[in-house]
């Protein structure tokens, strides 16, 4: 979706970093940014990219002004000056809502005067009521966005509060109008710092009028989900707050910044605050004051756990190349530490000991598109391995209904970023019924880490491409361990067998390199069918899961029509569209019922349609016209075959010549409902 950067610095230009914070000095030795905003801006919306955009701006904070530049299209046709002495501003990358991408509804969005400049990602609800309030009083609209209600609800409550203060005061916390002594010490002498509220430098129209009390008296008016960050001309601090949408503090050295993602500015400082939902931060180059419901509050500072380096392509085409290949060790920072083999046993440092679980009836999997299908791949391995009930929802359309005991019932969001508005919707709703609830989640200090009862984290590291790909393998392993500590908390586990599954577990990262080396036959598979009609993606049981996420992979990067099923569903309806020109990928392998898959493929076969397998299943060979071995491993071999499915899809992209990293009309993290 959406993302937002925002930067500043002392003039000194301190927002170089060195070593023991992650780096951020340029090759010439000098300080990354010079300390001036706009560099630091739009290579932190470069790094956003990633995320889905369809245009781009920048706001850069004056003396007398706020200098806007932003237009539709990609970051670098910015029309932007070659030079900027700003050193505090906010940048932008726009996934259109209200209204269509356009130079107008380009973010930033400013006031009347000019002197407020906003940028905003989530909807705002209620803009319809509020926009008619605003426009009778005069205020005058240039874009169709929801986001412009903002600066014009800022430009009156600080003029408002401007009026009310007397003698250069300002209104205090509680709103009210504060003079001249509120701004002074004991002696009546100013001081540069009363209590919580920094008085920062100022000399635009509004005077030293209190910025963060402004936008929590805004922001109380706003109905929906929202990030927004805040300049106002003349003054060195920006102003954010967030609601249901994720915001993110990076902390500098002279130097801080936020955004709605850490890749937005990792290579300047690996040292991080999220905010929660009812914060409102003031951020200077000095200092980050957070507050939530009218008090001063301590968020805990993170430091982020991977190098700048790992969120750059590293030498391939694509991100979604890189991280295909990064699978393997993907999958071992997954299960590094987690296994105990002789024991049969795992340790995934989660609260859900044997009495909890043994009262369990039920768990239910909520999320969205891929880690939906982890859902269903997890759901076969939790009612085999650990003897349970599953349910797998897609989050959107959760209730906690159907007479469910929540003390019998156990609720699992899985979600990549842990910011998806849909999932953290269904976790939400199962919370406030009662039910237990755990995060399976790839990002620490997220959202859906923080609210749910306890958290399992997949440790994929960044995954840039919006289509996912190492996320799902690291998804079904995380839960694949998981499926151990259930059942043998249970009882319907034995240490042999979960032994077993843990063998095949240490196992998947070679198993996954071997087929990663037999990309170069997947590529010119790819080449032979890439101009069909539409693909159909058939399995059964676990093969089933990874039908629908190859169907996926390839609608979202190639723009083709695909399809995915469980195989049986073929006579009931596909079958009609099978021709020569319709290719079938089917999975044949342990845990996805082949001899009966191979009897589907015979009926596409005799229709005319090739046929490409995935494959571990001997008697399958003849009736193939692509056969791609997979190697043995139990239950685990159709998500190995997911890796072939990976590339097929993306080499028939790059055939086509489409945007890979950023396919059209998505994004990579969904945080509006």
């Amino acid at each position: 979706m959406c993302g937002i950067i925002g930067y500043i610095s002392n003039e000194d230009g301190g927002n170089g970093r060195d070593d023991e914070h992650g780096g951020g000095e340029r090759a010439d030795g000098g300080p990354t940014g010079g300390g001036r905003a706009l560099p630091v801006l739009v290579d932190g919306l470069r790094n956003l990219e990633y995320r889905g955009y369809d245009s781009a701006g920048v706001a850069l904070v004056e003396d007398d002004a706020v200098a806007v530049h932003k237009q539709q299209g990609v970051i670098d046709d910015l029309a932007l000056p070659d030079a900027h002495p700003a050193t505090c501003g906010v940048g932008h990358t726009r996934w259109s809502t209200h209204g269509k991408p356009t130079d107008a509804n380009a973010h930033p969005h400013t006031d009347c005067t000019g002197d407020v400049a906003v940028v905003h990602n989530g909807i705002i609800e209620n803009y319809d009521h509020l926009r008619a309030e605003l426009e009778a009083a005069g205020h005058a609209f240039s874009s169709e966005t929801d986001t412009e209600v903002v600066p014009h609800l800022l430009e009156a409550e600080l003029a408002a509060r401007r009026e009310a203060a007397t003698d250069g005061g300002r209104v205090d916390e509680d709103g009210d109008a504060g003079g001249a002594e509120s701004a002074a010490d004991g002696d009546g002498e100013p001081v540069d710092d009363v209590g919580p509220y920094r008085t920062a430098s100022t000399s635009g129209g509004f005077g030293d009028v209190d910025v963060v009390a402004a936008v929590e008296a805004v922001v109380d008016r706003l109905e929906g989900s929202y990030a927004v960050a805040v300049t106002v001309a003349g003054r060195e601090e920006l102003v954010v707050a967030r609601q249901d949408s994720p915001l993110v503090l990076g902390l500098g050295d002279g130097a801080n910044f936020v955004a709605s993602d850490v890749t937005a500015f990792v290579e300047h400082t690996r040292e991080v605050a999220y905010l929660e939902d009812g914060d409102v931060a003031r951020v200077t180059g000095d200092a980050v004051d957070v507050r939530h419901d009218g008090a001063w509050v301590e968020r805990d500072r993170k430091t982020v756990d991977w190098e700048a380096e790992a969120a750059e392509k590293g030498g391939y085409d694509h991100y979604m190349l890189k991280e295909i290949y990064e699978q393997p060790g993907a999958l071992r920072q997954t299960l590094s530490g987690r296994i105990d083999e002789v024991a049969g046993d795992v340790d995934l440092d989660v609260d859900l000991p044997a009495d909890v679980l043994a009262d369990v009836e039920e768990i239910q999997l909520v999320a969205c598109g891929t880690s939906y299908h982890a859902g269903l791949y997890a759901r076969r391995l939790l009612e085999e391995f650990a003897d349970v009930r599953v349910t797998v929802e897609v989050a959107s359309e959760y209730e906690f209904t159907g007479g469910r005991d929540p003390w019998e019932t156990l609720v699992v969001a899985v979600t990549q970023s842990g910011e998806t508005a849909d999932t953290l919707s269904a976790m939400r709703k199962a919370a406030k019924a009662g039910a237990r609830t755990l995060a399976v989640t790839n990002t620490v200090g997220s959202t859906a880490a923080r609210e749910a009862d306890d958290a399992l984290y997949i440790r994929a590291g960044p995954e840039i491409g919006v289509a996912a790909t190492k996320t799902f393998a690291a998804q079904v392993t995380a839960l694949s361990l998981l499926t151990v500590h259930v059942g043998r908390r249970r009882g319907a586990l034995s240490s042999e067998r979960a032994s077993h599954l843990l063998e095949n577990l240490r196992g998947l990262p070679g198993a996954v390199q071997q087929l990663l080396d037999a990309s170069d036959r997947l590529q010119a598979v790819a080449s032979e069918y890439v101009d069909e009609d539409a693909y159909f993606f058939v399995g059964r049981q676990l093969g089933s899961a990874v039908a629908l996420e190859g169907a996926l992979k390839l609608k979202e990067i190639a723009y083709v029509h695909a399809e995915g099923f469980p195989s049986g569903e073929l006579k009931h309806g596909t079958l009609a569209l099978v021709t020569e020109d319709t290719p079938v990928l089917t999975v044949l392998t342990e845990g996805a019922r082949p001899k009966e898959t191979l009897n589907n493929v015979k009926e596409v076969e005799s229709r005319g349609a090739p046929v490409i397998g995935f494959s571990s299943y001997d008697a399958a060979a003849n009736y193939l016209d692509v056969e791609i071995p997979i190697p043995d491993l139990g239950v685990l071999e159709p998500l190995v075959a997911n890796v072939g499915l990976q590339l097929f899809a993306y080499h028939v992209a790059n055939e086509l010549g489409r945007a890979i990293d950023k396919p059209r009309n998505l994004a990579k993290s969904v945080t509006v409902e």
